[in-house]
């Protein structure tokens, strides 16, 4: 059984930063790719960032490029989302998802898994 289990959300004041984590079970780890969604109340889901784990080649949405990474530890079957100068527009649901490859936009193709949610609150 694929299990995505999403942790690390929390509430920071603008410009403070935090680190998602996305531990991964029930799959081969290094064959498909992770991506992290975002859904604020009232809004659409978004993708925000999408690592494909065979070769850790990264894409992002345009509003967190240059202030979030994602990256990955395969031996732990961990994807990480380092969030920094984080501002009141990132409040949302944050959810990790499992797909087959990243598209140029931050998120994967052919999403068959996702994980619960987990909340960050940026304060302004």
């Amino acid at each position: 059984e694929v299990q995505l289990q999403a942790s690390g959300g929390g509430f920071v004041q603008t410009g403070g930063s935090l680190r998602l984590s996305c531990a991964a079970s029930g799959f081969t780890f290094d064959s498909y790719a992770i991506g992290w969604f975002h859904q604020a109340p009232g809004e659409e889901r978004e993708g925000v960032s999408c690592i494909n784990l065979s070769d850790g080649s990264t894409t992002y949405a345009d509003s967190v490029k240059g202030r979030f990474t994602i990256s990955s530890d395969n031996a732990k079957n961990t994807v990480y989302l380092q969030m920094n100068s984080l501002k009141p527009e990132d409040t949302a649901v944050y959810t990790c998802v499992k797909g087959v490859r990243c598209t140029n936009y931050g998120f994967p193709t052919a999403l068959d898994a996702w994980g619960q949610g987990t909340q960050v609150t940026v304060s302004s």
